[in-house]
Formats: structure tokens, C-alpha cells, sequence
């Protein structure tokens, strides 16, 4: 199974509050409604785990991914096209990784 991993802060005009609610209202139901997509998850990278250090990306989110070919053309509709356009404005300079699940 494949998965998208995206990794990523906050523009610095972008709220928070304002992120966290498009993303469990319109994000993550839009996405997950996908023929081509398992699950969807959002997560707050809160803490670097035995340091003191901030993490270096606030959200981290994990898109599995059950066919890679049908996910493209879903990718190209208005309406994903609206809400990657939205993701966008709230995220500064993403990372998009394709991963692979391997156990």
C-alpha cells in the first residue's frame, strides 16, 4: 500500500483554529471520500520526543493511498482542485512524500 505523506507548517497569516477546522470539515471528509484513498489522517507535531527542541514541521498528514492510478484523474476535479487550491493558502512550502508500506 502506497501513502502521501505531507509535511508542513503554517503560513505565518494563516490561524491555526482556521486550519484545524477547514481540515475536519472539508479536508480530510473531501479527501476520504476518494474511490482511491483508504484514510486520511491529520496530525499537530507537538514535541521532539526525549529533547526540548520544537519539531520542525507543525502537521503532518497521512493520506493511504489504494490506487495510485485512479487517484490522478480524482486529483483533477474542480472540486479537488478548490480544496488543494485552500490547503495552499494555509500551508508554507509543503513536502509531499510518496511512501511506501513495507511491514
Amino acid at each position: 500500500m502506497a501513502a502521501l505523506v505531507v509535511l508542513f507548517n503554517l503560513k505565518d497569516e494563516a490561524s491555526k483554529a482556521a486550519y484545524e477546522e477547514w481540515a475536519q470539515t472539508t479536508d480530510v471528509p473531501t479527501v476520504k471520500g476518494l474511490k482511491s484513498i483508504d484514510d486520511f489522517k491529520v496530525f499537530s507535531l507537538n514535541s521532539v520526543m526525549g529533547s526540548e527542541a520544537s519539531p520542525p514541521f507543525q502537521y503532518c498528514e497521512v493520506i493511504l493511498i489504494n490506487n495510485m492510478e485512479t487517484l490522478g484523474p480524482e486529483l483533477e476535479t474542480d472540486t479537488m482542485k478548490r480544496v488543494a487550491g485552500e490547503f495552499q493558502a494555509f500551508a508554507d512550502n509543503p513536502i509531499f512524500i510518496i511512501a511506501e508500506q513495507i511491514a
